[in-house]
């Protein structure tokens, strides 16, 4: 899915239109500027690992951060553990920034996303002895090409679990019986989010007896509403009204900034006596988006950070075998966010933790026509 490196372009642009206090050029206060190449640890020998930032900056609210934070947390369970970031002004910088790295002698490289994955097979091939993990991308999705890279460890996250979940939740929420989805682009990385999502509506119609109806995807034919990017937040805005006046009173966007403009229609519909609401995707919207919060009920996550931990510490410890990570609910890469402002029924609450175990025990088996 070589189209999915225009996804990932759109997503970096989302982090940086998310970012309440983006600095594309400052690493957090723990960690000296990230141009110098110093670490965030004191030790002064042991394992180095290396991130290179997409252009969104660290504080982008998204994929970046949520790396960051996966290397904070290893160097917390390991103090042996330095760590260091890079950051990424464009993409013209990726294959710079992985190169000084690999100068460096980086015991592992984590690049954040899919636009990385040209620089990182390049690198990789050149170095077969250099380490490496993504973040988002894969073999199977067509993100990384063939041969598979034995250094390479693709981070990719199964989120037709939590969407599962996030659908189930609508339907047993919604007071009009319509809720709606749309992507930013029809690419693998947002439909499974959207038949995730319908099948969870589904599950809840045929346990429960009703018939909640769903805009803006169907599965069995793979056609949907779409944005067409991930940046028009008038566009989110419009496809919003468009849903809220068909009846829909819970919408899920799967389209990076453009589910601000949506958030922007909500509050207004929530002004104009409508009482709508949302869920958010890949990060928790109450840190991406705290201005709307209270719209959020919850985010259909990826758990960029437990992964990215993950990672780090097998090429620390020497277990590293590069290969796909699959994020999942049982291991912490996929998850299905705090409620937060909202308050979920406490019936609704023991019903998603059965539905969470059954889909961790293989029970349930949530179908999707999109890679992982």
């Amino acid at each position: 899915m070589r189209g999915s490196l225009k996804t990932v372009a759109a997503l970096s642009v989302l982090a940086m239109a998310v970012a309440t206090a983006c600095s594309s050029n400052s690493s957090t206060s723990s960690t000296p500027p990230a141009g110098s190449g110093s670490s965030s640890s004191t030790a002064a020998t042991g394992f180095s690992a290396c991130m290179v930032t997409d252009t969104g900056g660290l504080d982008d609210k998204s994929f970046n951060q949520s790396s960051w934070e996966g290397f904070q947390a290893a160097n917390h369970q390991d103090s042996s553990i330095s760590i260091k970031n890079l950051p990424s002004q464009s993409t013209a910088d990726y294959a710079k920034n992985i190169s000084t790295f690999i100068g460096e002698h980086c015991g592992i490289i984590v690049t954040v996303g899919f636009l990385m994955a040209q620089a990182t097979e390049t690198a990789a091939k050149a170095n077969p002895n250099q380490k490496f993990a993504i973040v988002d991308c894969s073999y199977a999705s067509q993100c990384l090409a063939k041969p598979v890279l034995p250094n390479i460890d693709q981070l990719t996250y199964n989120t037709v679990q939590d969407a599962f979940l996030g659908g189930y939740l609508a339907a047993a929420l919604t007071k009009t019986g319509i809720v709606a989805t749309y992507g930013g682009e029809q690419f693998g990385t947002v439909t499974i989010y959207e038949d995730g999502f319908a099948d969870g509506i589904q599950y809840y119609n045929t346990h429960n007896h009703k018939n909640v109806k769903l805009l803006g995807w169907d599965p069995k034919t793979q056609k949907g509403t779409f944005a067409g990017n991930f940046t028009d937040l008038g566009k989110g805005a419009q496809i919003g009204n468009t849903f809220i006046s068909e009846g829909a009173d819970i919408i899920f966007p799967v389209a990076g900034g453009v589910g601000l403009g949506t958030a922007k229609a909500v509050q207004t519909a929530d002004a104009g006596g409508k009482h709508v609401n949302m869920m958010w995707v890949d990060t928790d919207g109450c840190v991406s988006a705290a201005a709307y919060c209270k719209y959020f009920i919850t985010s259909v996550e990826k758990g960029v950070t437990t992964s990215v931990t993950g990672a780090i510490l097998s090429a620390a410890h020497g277990t590293f075998k590069g290969g796909a990570y699959v994020g999942t609910l049982a291991n912490g890469g996929a998850v299905l966010g705090p409620f937060h402002q909202f308050k979920v029924p406490t019936a609704v609450v023991n019903q998603l933790n059965s539905l969470k175990a059954q889909i961790e025990s293989g029970k349930i088996v949530p179908p999707t026509k999109s890679p992982v």
